[in-house]
């Protein structure tokens, strides 16, 4: 697909609740009583024939599916006739960050509801985050988002911007278990663990996992029943994978083409693999030509991930549907529909591609049980489709209207959407003046959020030390003690979340600045982070403690990919952050104290 029609579908899916739907006849949804689907032609996501029916849906599940079904008095009805009917897509591999396209949770959620894809997994989270986001979505006319704990190596993929409290970094059996039995608390509905650190051919490879590890720690999180994903993008670290238990690869293998006797292997481990097509297609930033030198090995490696893809297939290993959306070119919700495309174009049917997005991709997460095909006793997770996709895999894009847990989400008939899909985040709270004393000693603040530390980013980072210390006048303070990497604008710092997981802004602006103790070794900054932008101040530290008084006004926008951000206004804040920097390879520390707004 080009990209005047990924930005056609995206503009759409953004825009909801769009120009309707007229040709169905429809009596909306409501909570209680039955919904019938007739007219349609089923394809019930099992690989079988599709064949016209009836689906009636009682309290979110299917009750019953068949050509001879009849409709009971006082159900509600969807005219589908003319229509296919499907099981809502699950796209297993994507990224709700700030960075994607769109950038914001509810346009996110909008953009998969209005592309039929009613189940995603979302990979860019920290644990922090899960429950209020959980909350968030909760609020809104969402597909259902399962949230991936992540683990990487120090400076490994994945680790290379994240805090620890995003992505764990493990090198050892017992640092994998101990990860996976830190995330308990959390309850992640899945793991994804970045194991190979090739970074697509254009970095050395120094940050791979070993299989004793990652072996140790898959285990590890199949006894909480949790499913393993692997960022792994060639063959032999595909293998490593394999031998280790993990559930699926996260993408697909790209550095040459595999062997007769590794498919074999990988067959026979039961791995599975969502090869991710969309991120890697050489075309999705518009035409280009093959032959452009920049391009060569873009279009090598999609030519071994599109031959890999097809000889697995053949093979019997499982190929679920994901996209790693949120990346650079990968849209959210239209990147889920063209990866359906570039299966076919791997060589699968529509058919089966359609398969892959429903039925495969439920059970290599564990819960096929549940949703991914049109059976009773499921999940209503349905979408409605102008057009017959088995035989023409485009017609994935004439998305009619689809169901979520039975109602009607998007669509002819379908009710206005919540307020909460209507903005781009949750309304702003109050905060208390003292946001940290240092007095806990779990890494929580006053306000009982996780502090995080925020070293520079790159494979190479800055190593820091944060704990409480005692102080000789009694009381704790936040100890900070950095090595600066060997790179020029290094730096080390933490950040106190002015919310669980920053999720939830704070609206500050009843105060005049902000106010604290420290004690150090030079220059500082100190940040207010937000929604709309960074500001930061410079501050003075000494040997001796010393009380700081930084008002507002102090408080400077940041330039942020070439743009300076906006004025100051004190909403919309999520943490408030102190750091510095030194030269490569140099030390620093710094001690802080009773951080408070005034």
């Amino acid at each position: 697909m080009r990209k005047s029609v990924v930005t056609a579908l995206l503009a759409s899916a953004i825009a909801l609740p769009i120009a309707l739907h007229s040709a169905a006849s429809v009596s909306a949804p409501a909570d209680g009583g039955t919904v019938a689907i007739v007219g349609a032609t089923i394809f019930d996501g099992t690989g079988a024939a599709p064949a016209p029916g009836t689906v009636l849906i009682q309290d979110g599940r299917i009750t019953a599916v068949g050509a001879d079904v009849k409709v009971p008095r006082g159900a509600r009805v969807i005219n589908a006739k003319g229509k296919a009917l499907l099981p809502g897509f699950f796209d297993v591999h994507t990224h709700w960050t700030a960075g994607g396209n769109p950038s914001t949770f509810p346009q996110i959620a909008n953009a998969y509801v209005a592309a039929g894809v009613t189940t995603v997994n979302d990979f860019n989270e920290a644990p922090e985050a899960f429950a209020p986001l959980r909350a968030w979505l909760g609020q809104m006319n969402a597909p259902h988002v399962r949230f991936a704990a992540r683990i990487s190596t120090p400076g490994g993929h994945g680790a290379d911007w994240a805090d620890q409290a995003t992505t764990i970094w493990v090198n050892t059996p017992g640092a994998g278990k101990a990860a996976i039995e830190s995330l308990v608390p959390y309850q992640p509905d899945l793991v994804k663990i970045f194991s190979d650190g090739w970074r697509y051919g254009v970095s050395p490879d120094n940050t791979s996992m070993d299989e004793w590890t990652l072996k140790a720690t898959v285990e590890a999180a199949h006894v909480q029943n949790w499913p393993v994903l692997t960022h792994t993008v060639t063959v032999d670290r595909g293998l490593v994978a394999a031998r280790a238990g993990v559930d699926s690869l996260a993408h697909g293998l790209q550095d040459r083409p595999i062997t007769a006797e590794e498919v074999a292997a990988i067959k026979q481990s039961g791995m599975a693999m969502a090869p991710t097509l969309a991120v890697y297609d050489p075309y999705k930033r518009g035409d280009v030509k093959a032959d452009d030198p920049r391009l060569k090995q873009t279009f090598r490696k999609f030519g071994f991930a599109l031959g890999n893809v097809k000889a697995l297939f053949d093979a019997g290993v499982p190929i679920a549907l994901g996209t790693d959306a949120g990346m650079p070119g990968t849209p959210h919700g239209p990147s889920t529909l063209h990866e359906m495309e570039l299966l076919v174009q791997a060589g699968l049917t529509p058919s089966q591609a359609l398969v892959a997005g429903t039925q495969t991709s439920a059970k290599i997460m564990r819960i096929d049980a549940d949703r991914g095909t049109i059976a009773v006793g499921k999940r209503a997770d349905i979408v409605l489709i102008d057009g017959t996709p088995w035989t023409n895999i485009k017609d994935v894009y004439k998305v009619s209207q689809v169901l979520i847990d039975g109602k009607l989400a998007y669509g002819a008939g379908a009710p206005a959407l919540p307020a909460a899909n209507k903005t781009d985040r949750l309304p702003s709270i109050s905060v208390p003046a003292l946001i940290d004393d240092f007095e806990r000693d779990d890494r929580r603040s006053s306000i009982d959020t996780l502090r995080v530390d925020t070293p520079d980013g790159g494979i190479d980072r800055s190593v820091e030390i944060t704990q409480t210390v005692p102080r000789d006048e009694g009381g704790k303070a936040l100890s900070l003690s950095a090595r600066m990497a060997v790179k020029e604008a290094a730096y080390a710092g933490f950040a106190i979340p002015l919310s669980r997981g920053s999720i939830t802004p704070a609206k500050i602006s009843g105060y005049k600045g902000l106010r604290f103790e420290l004690k150090g070794d030079g220059a500082y900054t100190v940040r207010l982070n937000g929604l709309d932008g960074v500001w930061e101040a410079q501050v003075q530290g000494g040997a001796g403690w010393a009380a700081v008084e930084v008002p507002f006004s102090q408080f400077k926008p940041v330039e942020r990919r070439g743009k300076v951000g906006p004025a100051f206004t004190g909403d919309g804040i999520t943490q408030v952050e102190f750091g510095g920097s030194r030269g490569p390879g140099k030390r620093m520390w710094l001690q802080i104290d009773n951080v408070r707004f005034y």
